[in-house]
């Protein structure tokens, strides 16, 4: 059986820690900013971690 692919569109997008948790940046910071508040910017740095149906989506992707 061949090896899997990667989806290098998901590799581009999130990240997996050491304890197996996968991170990715929030949307929104990328224009129209002087419409958002500074909390809401400041909040859209922080990197988010999926939930636990989403990992198991992405992993698969990643695996390769």
């Amino acid at each position: 059986m061949p090896k899997q692919k990667t989806r290098k569109a998901a590799v581009k997008r999130f990240k997996k820690t050491a304890t197996g948790k996968i991170t990715y940046n929030k949307a929104g910071s990328g224009h129209l900013l002087s419409a958002k508040s500074r909390k809401r910017k400041r909040n859209l740095r922080a990197k988010a971690v999926l939930s636990d149906p989403e990992t198991r989506r992405v992993t698969g992707m990643l695996a390769g």
